[in-house]
């Protein structure tokens, strides 16, 4: 893609958000939709969501503990570094890549099909703000459930690193409480929950433009899932670095 068909999109994409964020023509409708894809896009997550986090913390501490095996360093450092990297970046950037696949293609699916089915036109023509009736919902949707999903990813991540320790020799369990308990920062779980609002943002509005935009038919409709998978990734990996630099620079 070209620098000009770049910047062309980034325009779009801009006064498309500047429809979306506007107030809804009726609030009863909105919220109606809001209770709607809270439901779809954030309960629907909660089960993938446990099963992928119990099964990576289980394996965070079966590597940690195979390559943390020096005898000068305490074996609660496995708990320690454990829960470290569940709480910085797997619960909040990791987990946010694996939505962006899961409501992101979701999303982008179900609004390119009204698009290529002429239903936003419809809507157009009857005087609904469209972006805003079909897009808002979503967003704040994901915005509100996503520190949810945050919260119990980092509570089975950790359930799951219980379980290889019960279950094991990798650590005796009160080494790795023991690991959970030292240095904590109350503001390393904040940092998390506040980062993946912004990925939820991302996730959702990204998404909801390719799919508004999508032209043709089915297999168009395909592509514009892709692209809003794959665009929304990279965009949360660079704010990822971002926000991080920022916050904890």
């Amino acid at each position: 893609m070209t620098l000009t068909g770049s910047l062309d999109k980034l325009g779009q994409y801009i006064l498309l958000m500047r429809k979306v964020i506007t107030v809804p023509q009726k609030w009863g409708v909105f919220f109606r939709q809001l209770v709607k894809e809270i439901n779809k896009l954030g309960v629907d997550s909660i089960s993938i969501v446990i099963i992928i986090s119990f099964f990576i913390g289980a394996v965070i501490v079966i590597q940690i503990a195979l390559n943390i095996s020096n005898p000068l360093l305490p074996r609660y450092t496995v708990g320690y570094t454990s829960r470290e990297i569940i709480l910085l970046e797997f619960s909040s950037t990791i987990m946010c890549l694996i939505l962006a696949g899961k409501v992101g293609s979701n999303i982008s699916s179900e609004i390119g099909t009204m698009r290529v089915t002429e239903q936003i036109d419809a809507l157009e023509i009857m005087g609904v703000n469209s972006a805003n009736y079909l897009i808002l919902p979503k967003m704040v949707g994901l915005m509100v459930f996503v520190p949810v999903l945050v919260v119990l990813s980092m509570f089975f991540g950790i359930i799951g690193g219980f379980g290889v320790c019960y279950f094991t020799d990798a650590v005796p369990v009160a080494d790795f409480a023991y690991g959970l308990q030292s240095f904590f920062n109350e503001f390393y779980i904040w940092y998390a929950i506040m980062k993946t609002i912004f990925f939820a943002f991302l996730i959702s509005s990204v998404a909801a433009y390719y799919g508004y935009f999508a032209q043709g038919g089915s297999l168009d409709v395909g592509k514009a899932s892709t692209n809003a998978v794959v665009v929304t990734s990279i965009l949360i990996l660079i704010s990822d670095l971002i926000i991080t630099d920022l916050m904890m620079g």
